[in-house]
Order: structure tokens, then C-alpha cells, then sequence
């Protein structure tokens, strides 16, 4: 099958997201600003935090997406307007349809806020249709033992299937539009040829490692985004690492929505005017609170301080 090429090839840079935790990102920025039907990533960390020192996102707003949510390292606690609750730990998925709206937040364990440690995952920011930016909230968190894991017939590639299809395995999440999102890890001097339908669009996010991507063998490193050309130019994917190391790797690839995109923040809508609505509605409380907000901003607080007394922030 002929592989699609690289028609883009990008840094990223750390910055500070939420309450002030340390993110790459890969998409959502000006060199990459979206890949429909993706409209972010961030890679959240790595960090080692000192006890006292982790940092989370305190309760703020969604409306007319979905985040994903997926943990390497260390582990969070979300909770909703809703009233659900739960702690990601390593491996887990989480899939969060915000639909027509809801307010969360998403901070440190207690054990890790408490003893230290490390952090590491993804937040991945996918698009919904215009009929479906007004649908109920949903979430789908799914164990690490959940998530489907499977190893090429040559032994040099594995990966962890979070949505869509690989080499037979099926991921039990659901998607509101075809979605192919794998964490795929490639021994040295392996290669990975990935089939992807004609309509596909999508990115691949080097985060360990080095290797080389696309049909003229694009030389890839830890922090950068390689943007897929369009289905004309192949059918399939390619992937290899580096003779002398492993190759660690997010491809996330779609159907596009091909509609237009307005962003404000946390909200993504269809026109300005939805923009306006989904503040309004937040601003009077339509998307609900969470109780213990105000702990929340001061456990968030009192961890920047003790960065910024320490050096690390």
C-alpha cells in the first residue's frame, strides 16, 4: 500500500495550562492549529513534582466537544457538574463528551499531591458535528486493563488501542465520529505500516524517542508533530524508529467534520454567536457548579507557591 506523506513537521514548547501544570502542545498552537477533526493535544509533563507540589486544572467549563484524557503517569481526579467522580490512574482512558455543557475539574490524587511524584499523559480535544454539539454530557472511563494491547507479528511494535482498530484489536470506546487514536511503541530498527481509510485525516505525535514517519522517511523526534498529507497521496501509514532506540508515538487520525470551527477557550462552536451563548449560560450557572470549589483554587495556589519557593516553578 503507498503511505501517505508528511506534509508538515513541527516543535513544540513547554508552557503552562490549567492551574499552572507543564503541557506541550502539539496541535491547537500556531504552527499546528487544528487538524480537523482535531482541535488539540496536549502532552501534559513529564514532571517530577515534590510532595506539596502538583497542579491541577480547577473546575472550569465545556461545551460542543470531547476531551480524552489519557494518564502515562501519577494519575487524576475529576469531578462534574453532574456529579460524577472518579481517579484516572496509569493507562486509563477517559473520554468526556461535553456536549451541551458542563463544568469540571481535573486535579492531583491526594497521594500525589501529598508524597510527590511523577505526571505524564495526554489531552486530546476532538471535535462534534453540529448536530451533535448539544447533546447530553457523557463519560466513558475505561481501565488500563480495559484497553486493548497488542504486538506486531515481528515482535517490534506494541500498541495500546484507545479508539478505533489495530492488527485485529478493537477499542470498547465509543466515538460520536470514526476516530483512530493508538499508543504505539516501536523497538529499534523496527517499522509500522498502518491501513487508514481514504477519508481519514490526522497527525502523528512523537513523545520518546526518534524515528522516521511518512513515504520519504521524515526524521521525527521526541516533542515534535508530523501532519498526514490527504488520502490521494496513500493509503496507509508508515512509521519506523531509530536504528538505535525505541520510538514512542500518538497517531490520531479521523473523518473531518469540514465545518466551520469557532474557539473561545473552552468552548468550540459553529459561529460567534454560539460562542456568546455558551458564556452567557456559563456566567448564570446554566452549566452547573461543583461543591468545594474554593478548595480546589487554594490547594492550586498553595502547589504553585510551594514550586515557586522551591525553584521548580
Amino acid at each position: 500500500m503507498p503511505s501517505r506523506a508528511i506534509v508538515q513537521l513541527a516543535n513544540t514548547q513547554q508552557l503552562r495550562e490549567g492551574g499552572g501544570f507543564l503541557v506541550r502542545r502539539p496541535v491547537g498552537n500556531r504552527g499546528v492549529s487544528n487538524v480537523d477533526p482535531f482541535i488539540m493535544l496536549d502532552h501534559l509533563g513529564p514532571v517530577d513534582y515534590k510532595p506539596g507540589e502538583a497542579i491541577g486544572a480547577p473546575d472550569h467549563p465545556h461545551r460542543g466537544f470531547e476531551t480524552v484524557t489519557y494518564v502515562i503517569d501519577g494519575g487524576i481526579e475529576h469531578k462534574d457538574s453532574a456529579g460524577n467522580t472518579g481517579i484516572l490512574k496509569p493507562g486509563w482512558v477517559q473520554w468526556m463528551t461535553a456536549g451541551r455543557g458542563v463544568v469540571h475539574s481535573e486535579m492531583p490524587p491526594a497521594d500525589l499531591l501529598k508524597r510527590g511524584g511523577r505526571m505524564e499523559g495526554f489531552q486530546l480535544w476532538v471535535n462534534l458535528p453540529k448536530s451533535h454539539k448539544f447533546i447530553a454530557p457523557r463519560y466513558q472511563d475505561t481501565p488500563a486493563a480495559n484497553v486493548p494491547e497488542v504486538t506486531s507479528a515481528d515482535g517490534k511494535t506494541f500498541i495500546r488501542v484507545l479508539a478505533g482498530s489495530a492488527l485485529g484489536q478493537t477499542s470498547p470506546i465509543e466515538t460520536h465520529i470514526k476516530i483512530l487514536l493508538l499508543d504505539i511503541r516501536i523497538s529499534a530498527g523496527g517499522c509500522y505500516d498502518h491501513p487508514l481509510p481514504n477519508s481519514y485525516q490526522g497527525f502523528v505525535y512523537c513523545w520518546r524517542g526518534k524515528g522516521k514517519v511518512g513515504s520519504a522517511d521524515a526524521a521525527i523526534t521526541m516533542g515534535q508533530v508530523a501532519v498526514l498529507s490527504e488520502s490521494a497521496h496513500g493509503d496507509s501509514f508508515t512509521m519506523k524508529a531509530s536504528p538505535t532506540e525505541e520510538c514512542r508515538l500518538l497517531f490520531a487520525c479521523g473523518e473531518p467534520i469540514g465545518e466551520p470551527v469557532v474557539q473561545h477557550g473552552p468552548f468550540v462552536m459553529n459561529t460567534e454567536e454560539e460562542i456568546q451563548e455558551a458564556i452567557n449560560d456559563y456566567r448564570s450557572g446554566k452549566l452547573g457548579e461543583i461543591p468545594g470549589a474554593e478548595k480546589r483554587y487554594q490547594e492550586t495556589e498553595a502547589a504553585r507557591n510551594k514550586q515557586k519557593a522551591s525553584g521548580t516553578w
